[in-house]
Formats: structure tokens, C-alpha cells, sequence
């Protein structure tokens, strides 16, 4: 679950990590006020839970109140990533003499948290620990003896920054990685930690990224979610308790087992040698009923990037006729065009199979191996079916 900066910025004040004066706007007239009141030049930046795809026209500076007024005026109401904007955070210009990315997050490739640092601005830092590892400089964290001051001073040497900043350096680190900590957050970020001219360091941006699984011993985080404000699949999948995460490809999958998952994927990025590659990780779960795939279709299908979808489902717990009712009876509710590609096996796999066949809807392809489906569903996506 995400949080808005502004609410993440909150959680950091309780763990007394330096952040800039900010206040959170719902009108023009209230953005006025706020930029009155700091007499400076201020930036605002609108509180949407797309990720960080909304920093360009999500974030604007001005350098009088009526200004600000103007650009609230424009950003309120507008939509980044298919999302309304409702809240903007404003927040004085602070001037910096040095960037720094501070972040901490679980590397699962060693099963241990890692606190990262880096003088390079980060887009995304999964992405740049894989292309860009000698960017960013990493700790890992014992899960019993925690983060120690001599690993921050580590990140602090290797950042080149100078020593009289290391006390205030190594404080904040501890206290973003027990925010981390006491926040159950997956991702606990600084993006940058300013250091301004007159030596001190302030988190100019924020994020929490609080792990689902954890949400009923966090209530007051639970209480903080604003599903208006996220991309509407997320919220989709959130109420069906659903996993689903959003991928730049166009094969649309629905799977149910994580592991089952990760193999489909897997597969159409081998098979799709980067000419296509996966939509989405979606997993319906071991006991996935009708409703689930229903859901799964919804999301999926709502999604315009998405030039075929491919379902893989061995049945265990999950029945294969019941995944049948399901596809059918989303096909039948949304009664949108699309074609489909189906691996069903297992537990009343053959029904399943006998009711898709009957039903014989337009575009939908029904296989029994995990090669065929895959080749075929890159195959429609490339149009060469």
C-alpha cells in the first residue's frame, strides 16, 4: 500500500527526519492562502498514488502566491495516469548544494534489507541496482543487530560527503530504517536528502511503500489509504484480493499460484526475445472461484496496452470448471472484444475445457500446453496469427 508523500512526510516527522514546511490543499483559494503565508517561492506538487510518473506535470513551481493559485487552478481536476488529482502538497523551494537518494528496501536476492544510497538522481531504484549498479552504493542490514552507524558512515565516505555532515547523515539513516522497521514498509525512501547552503539535511521527497500483508497490525497506515487516488486496476485488485502488479508488455496474464506465475512471465519474455513481453503479474490464488476470475478479466481488459491476454491455470484447489464460469461469465458482463488464449489442466480441467469449447466465443483459444499457449499469445500480439 502507498502512501502519499504528504502522509509519509508525517510519518518521518514522528521519527524526527528533517522535512521541508509543507501543507495540503483541496482549492485554489486555500493554495493562495499557502503560498501568502510562506511569502517565498513554493512548489506544488500533486498527491496521486501513480508511482513516479506524475513528477512532470505533477509537480510545479511558483514564485507568488497568485501563481500558485493559477497552477492549483490547473492542477486540481486533472487527471496523470487515468488518476484525478484532489490534494496538492506545498511546500517551500529549498536551494541544495549537494543530492543525495537515500532509500531502504528488502533485496531478495540475499533475504536481507538493504539501505542504498547513491549521488545520482534514481527513476527507479530496481531498475538502476540491475543497470546502473555502480551508481548506488549498498549496506546490508543483519535482520537481528540492525543497521549500524559504521555501515551509514560506509555510505556516507563513498558519496564523497564531507565529514562534518556525517553525524546529521547517520542519524537520519537510522531513523528512516526504524521508520522502515516500525512502518512494516517495503520501501522507505528519500529521493533527494538535500543538503542546502547553510549545511543542513532535509528530505525534499518521500515514500512508503507499507507491505500489504502487514496492514492488520498497522491500522492507523490501513486508516491513511486513499484508494481514490490510485490507479483504478490496483484498487480493482485490492478489493478482490487480488495480486496484481502493472508491467510494460502486451500479453495480458492471469495465473493462479505465484510461482505459476513467475514461470508464465518467464516464458513469454523468453519466447518474446524483447519483441513482446508481460502485462501484468496477476495471480488469482490457489482457491480462486468465479468471482476472482471475473475480476482478473475486469482489470486486465480495462487495460489498453493489453493485445491479448493468456490464462494459465492448474487446478489443485482451483477447479477448472469454475474457471471456465468465471472467463465465460466476464466475457458475457463486459462484452468487449479481445482475444484470449487459455492453458486449463487439472483438478475438472476437462470440463472446463468442454464448457469454453461450447460456448465457442469469438477469439478465445483453448491449449493444454504452457509452450503452445505462450507461442500463440506472442503470436497474436505480434499479428503474425
Amino acid at each position: 500500500m502507498r502512501l502519499h508523500e504528504y502522509q509519509a512526510k508525517q510519518r518521518f516527522a514522528r521519527y524526527q527526519i528533517p522535512t521541508p514546511a509543507g501543507h495540503v490543499v483541496t482549492s485554489p483559494q486555500d493554495a493562495y492562502a499557502v503560498a501568502a503565508a510562506l511569502a517565498q517561492p513554493v512548489v506544488l506538487k500533486a498527491q496521486v498514488l501513480t508511482g513516479r510518473g506524475g513528477r512532470g506535470s505533477g509537480v510545479k513551481a511558483a514564485f507568488n502566491a497568485a501563481e500558485a493559485q493559477n497552477h492549483a487552478a490547473e492542477m486540481l481536476g486533472m487527471k496523470i495516469k487515468g488518476v484525478i488529482v484532489r490534494k496538492l502538497l506545498i511546500e517551500p523551494v529549498i536551494k541544495s548544494v549537494a543530492s543525495i537518494y537515500l532509500g531502504i528496501t528488502c533485496d531478495r536476492n540475499v533475504s536481507r534489507l538493504a539501505i542504498m544510497a547513491s549521488n545520482a538522481p534514481i527513476a527507479d531504484i530496481e531498475a538502476s541496482a540491475h543497470l546502473q549498479p555502480s551508481t548506488i552504493i549498498r549496506e546490508y542490514i543483519h535482520p537481528f543487530s540492525g543497521l549500524h552507524n559504521y555501515q551509514v558512515r560506509n555510505l556516507a565516505n563513498g558519496l564523497n560527503l564531507p565529514r562534518e555532515h556525517w553525524d546529521d547523515f547517520t542519524r537520519i539513516a537510522q531513523r528512516l530504517y526504524r521508520c522502515g522497521i516500525e512502518s512494516d514498509a517495503t520501501l522507505a525512501e528519500i529521493d533527494p536528502l538535500a543538503l542546502t547552503p547553510d549545511g543542513r539535511l532535509l528530505a525534499l521527497s518521500s515514500r512508503l511503500v507499507i507491505d500489504d500483508n502487514a496492514l492488520a497490525r498497522q491500522p492507523e497506515l490501513r486508516a491513511m489509504h486513499d484508494s481514490d487516488a490510485e490507479l483504478r486496476a490496483l484498487a480493482q485488485a485490492r478489493a478482490a484480493e487480488i495480486s496484481y502488479i502493472k508491467l510494460s508488455g502486451q500479453i495480458g496474464c492471469i495465473v493462479n499460484g505465484a510461482g505459476l506465475a513467475m514461470t508464465t512471465m518467464d516464458m513469454i519474455t523468453t519466447y518474446g526475445d524483447g519483441t513482446v513481453g508481460p502485462a501484468n503479474f496477476l495471480d488469482i490464488g490457489g482457491g480462486a472461484q468465479a468471482d476472482k476470475v471475473t475480476a482478473g478479466l475486469h482489470i486486465i481488459l480495462a487495460d489498453p496496452d493489453v493485445k491479448v491476454i493468456l490464462l494459465n491455470i492448474f487446478g489443485g484447489t482451483t477447479r477448472g470448471d469454475e474457471v471456465a464460469r468465471g472467463i465465460l461469465q466476464a466475457l458475457d458482463e463486459i462484452r468487449g472484444e479481445g482475444p484470449l488464449v487459455i492453458r486449463l489442466m487439472g483438478t475438472h480441467a476437462e470440463e472446463g475445457r468442454t464448457l469454453l469449447e461450447s460456448a465457442c466465443p469469438n477469439d478465445l483459444h483453448v491449449v493444454t500446453t504452457l509452450n503452445e499457449a505462450t507461442q500463440l499469445a506472442i503470436a497474436i500480439a505480434l499479428g503474425t496469427l
